[in-house]
């Protein structure tokens, strides 16, 4: 069995509530973060980092001053360093499980954030993560790995996901596969 999950797939097809949904169900310890949408009055605002231990910070935002951009959204590399990738460092010492919710654009900006990510998984650490659907040569480097299961998910096919997911984690959890 392969150490690394990565979910893509178009956004709004529920990647990121399928890994809450397999890893509320694992036995073992997980660590690192989730991306969720910051919104004002129904609009989209910008994305804020929230670890699974409960730190969060702004990841981007329309407001936000920043060289970074993508789209309107101004991009916080110190957010994504001293939450994110600390995030993800404790959850690979400390975890059976590391959660990246997501290797985007935004995320791919920090230097940090991609070599924390390969070291992740040149580890061996099990990795749960989502990755961006379109071309990055970053994003597509880590896709192509030999360590790495890409699981397009699409609106139909969520429950075969999550059975998958979930399988993978308990066939983890009793070392099977190893």
């Amino acid at each position: 069995m392969k150490q690394v999950y990565l979910l893509t797939g178009m956004p709004g097809t529920g990647k990121t509530s399928l890994i809450k949904q397999a890893v509320a169900g694992m036995k073992g310890k997980a660590g690192g973060f989730y991306t969720e949408e910051i919104r004002s009055q129904g609009i989209r605002q910008g994305f804020r980092l929230v670890t699974i231990d409960g730190r969060s910070a702004a990841l981007a935002h329309v407001d936000l001053d920043s060289p970074y951009r993508v789209s309107k959204y101004g991009v916080d590399i110190e957010s994504i360093d001293e939450v994110g990738v600390s995030a993800l460092r404790r959850a690979a010492g400390e975890c059976e499980l590391v959660v990246i919710d997501e290797i985007g654009k935004m995320e791919l900006f920090s230097a940090s954030f991609r070599e924390a990510v390969l070291e992740i998984i040149d580890s061996g650490k099990r990795v749960l993560g989502t990755i961006m659907l379109k071309p990055n040569p970053l994003a597509d480097a880590i896709k192509r790995r030999p360590e790495v299961n890409l699981i397009t998910v699409t609106r139909n096919n969520h429950q075969k996901v999550l059975a998958e997911l979930r399988h993978w984690l308990e066939a983890a959890g009793s070392g099977e596969g190893e």
